[in-house]
């Protein structure tokens, strides 16, 4: 009774590694991108004459009629985002660029996600949130899989407002289904 006893014990193990490597590749497989590794600092004193070249220009500041709470709020004329968790004192904030279908400013809801499909422009896409459709077309935040931000083809009706994948992984966490998006002019 004892070898059958081992034997099923050492089956069950067997088993249990596969599933939980299957898991743990499906994880992976999902899993957001890496951040690029930062670049070489520069020197920490700078000269004085270069500390002001050195400096990242300022985001914009976030829209005072945005709504309140937590929120996305997608701007159409500064072509930013905004990921605004009620009581922090900082939102997340990047630069998009627009798809050539936009929606109307107004408050939204997120309606659908896609963690990769293919976009209405033929690119392969991830982390998709949709919001609303304008002119049969849906409309909502994606990063292309190759990182790349290109303008979109203007000939071509397609809602995808993209951004960097880092912003895209940014996205996903933050606008599950129902969150609030607000576009402002």
């Amino acid at each position: 009774m004892a070898r059958s006893s081992s034997g099923i014990v050492a089956g069950l193990t067997v088993a249990a590694i596969a599933a939980v490597a299957f898991l743990g590749y499906q994880a992976s497989a999902t899993a957001p991108a890496l951040p690029p590794k930062a670049a070489p600092s520069a020197p920490a004193t700078p000269a004085p004459d270069q500390a002001q070249a050195q400096q990242p220009a300022k985001p914009g500041a976030l829209p005072a009629d945005s709504g309140a709470g937590t929120r996305v709020v997608y701007s159409l004329g500064q072509k930013r985002v905004w990921l605004v968790t009620e009581g922090a004192p900082e939102p997340r904030t990047f630069t998009v660029v627009p798809s050539t279908v936009n929606p109307a400013p107004g408050s939204y809801a997120v309606t659908s996600r896609s963690g990769s499909v293919t976009g209405t422009d033929g690119v392969p896409i991830e982390h998709v949130v949709r919001f609303t459709s304008t002119e049969g077309i849906a409309v909502g935040f994606s990063a292309r899989v190759d990182g790349a931000t290109p303008a979109p083809d203007v000939a071509k009706k397609t809602g995808g407002i993209r951004m960097a994948r880092a912003d895209g992984d940014a996205m996903w966490a933050f606008a599950t289904i129902g969150a609030k998006i607000i576009v402002v002019p």
